[in-house]
């Protein structure tokens, strides 16, 4: 069976395949708003329409017959009102629904970059362990007015991100994340230093060590470096755990089956970086990863422990299973040493935002109104949506412990993904401007441009975010 991952370079040319040059003939595909638009069609065509009961309800699409059987158009439906806005990943869904061919849009659209990285997301498939992959493939014509290098550029990164979250524990662990950085930082010559092991410890990382001492793969701290010195300081922080088990706070079995996605905020922070590095923004790019196992052995933290963080802050341990925000931890107090511009933290943390927000809409923490503000428009513009949630003061003391400076989790069930964000924010003291990101990592229903499986959620927002920022 094929083992072999596929790289940067790989995807780069799968994508150049799936995106032809503009003016390349091609299926004409029509974007129909309204009945209005249907009675534009020929006879014929709104023939055709009628006697399917065909209506352009948000992604229904309609092959359209031509000469000899041939496919001569399609339609897609958009479900009226400002779709773009609403929707602004709808022409992801045109792969899924059409045989293999060529296709391209006889309009010209309101956002043609984001309709053809839509059209490319759709078109992902996560075929590693497939021994036959021969179906023919969904192609577009560059949509006029888009960028092809720009469109190209950060659908490889999010393939590379999804392709990192799909990729089962067995064939990636803390040394395969490492390799993942190291391949970035060779592609856009950035630097990269690992702390590994029991160097964890005489380092200063010692949470990180101890989430994940237990496994024989080793834990580390991987920092990825890129871009001047003197530019802003924009520091991402991804949460690499290649699979959690609970630790001594096992989970049951249902809950274990997708924890291959607790690597997700890595995943997001590494498709972020690639992002920057290939568009070149403006910024001293820094990812830091704290990746582990969390798994069991004799030597596995316990709940009822107490760990002494890189900033010296003691932490009473309430759950092994809450492992996320311990690693983090260490990683942010190394990241605010040198006070960036921006501290980002992405994780797959907290059951309950998934609780509050569901699968599709992180929560976004932080404490800087404009910058939320910025963020989240930017985020809903592009289909990478985020939603506020508040750093709430007074659930600050839920996390009191009798024994130690403060405990990981909250006492109690309440406001679980707020107290996490909470946690974490006791570790930041310089940076100047904070945020948190409690994604899932996981599309478990396919939506438009986003297949079923691993979703880097988070990192085309803070592209879009910075690149508008900076320019």
């Amino acid at each position: 069976m094929p083992t072999k991952a596929m790289t940067l370079d790989t995807t780069r040319q799968h994508l150049e395949d799936l995106l032809l040059e503009a003016g390349a003939p091609a299926i004409p595909v029509r974007l129909i708003t309204s009945d209005s638009d249907l009675a534009e069609l020929e006879d014929g065509e709104r023939a055709w329409v009628e006697a399917r009961g065909w209506k352009p309800t948000e992604g229904a699409v309609l092959p359209l017959p031509g000469e000899g059987g041939a496919i001569g158009g399609v339609l897609l439906g958009t479900g009226g009102g400002d779709w773009a806005a609403q929707v602004p990943m709808l022409t992801g869904v045109l792969p899924g629904a059409l045989p293999p061919g060529d296709y391209r849009f006889a309009a010209r659209l309101p956002d043609p970059n984001l309709a053809a990285l839509a059209f490319l997301g759709g078109c992902y498939r996560f075929t590693r362990y497939k021994t036959s992959d021969a179906k023919k493939p969904t192609r577009l014509v560059l949509p006029e007015g888009a960028k092809r290098d720009q469109v190209l550029g950060l659908a490889d990164a999010l393939y590379f991100g999804r392709d990192l979250i799909n990729t089962p524990a067995s064939d990636l662990g803390p040394a395969e994340i490492e390799n993942a950085a190291r391949e970035l930082a060779n592609t856009f010559d950035g630097t990269i230093k690992v702390t590994e092991g029991s160097t964890l410890l005489s380092d200063n990382f010692p949470m990180i060590h101890a989430v994940g001492r237990a496994s024989d793969r080793l834990p580390r701290l991987i920092d990825l470096c890129w871009g001047s010195e003197h530019a802003p300081k924009v520091t991402i922080i991804g949460k690499g755990i290649s699979f959690d088990t609970g630790g001594l706070n096992i989970k049951p079995g249902g809950s274990m089956g997708l924890m291959k996605k607790d690597m997700g905020g890595a995943a997001s922070a590494l498709a972020f970086a690639a992002m920057a590095m290939r568009a070149k923004l403006p910024i001293r790019l820094r990812a830091l990863i704290p990746s582990a196992e969390n798994s069991i052995s004799g030597n596995a933290f316990r709940p009822g422990d107490v760990l002494t963080s890189r900033n010296g802050m003691t932490v009473e341990i309430g759950n092994t299973d809450a492992e996320g925000r311990l690693v983090l931890a260490d990683a942010i107090s190394l990241a605010d040493e040198e006070a960036p511009d921006y501290l980002i933290t992405i994780a797959t943390l907290t059951g309950a935002a998934r609780v509050a927000l569901g699968p599709e809409l992180p929560p976004l923490y932080t404490d800087d109104d404009d910058f939320a503000c910025q963020l989240l428009g930017t985020s809903h513009a592009v289909g990478d949506p985020l939603w506020r949630m508040p750093f709430w003061a007074n659930y600050d003391k839920l996390l009191k412990s009798k024994i130690a400076d403060v405990s990981h989790i909250s006492d109690g069930g309440f406001a679980g993904s707020v107290t996490a964000a909470l946690f974490l924010k006791r570790f930041v003291k310089d940076a100047k401007h904070f945020a948190h990101l409690d994604i899932y990592g996981w599309m478990p229903r396919e939506l438009p441009g986003r297949p079923y499986g691993g979703e880097p959620q988070a990192a085309r927002a803070l592209f879009e975010f910075f690149q508008k920022e900076l320019a």
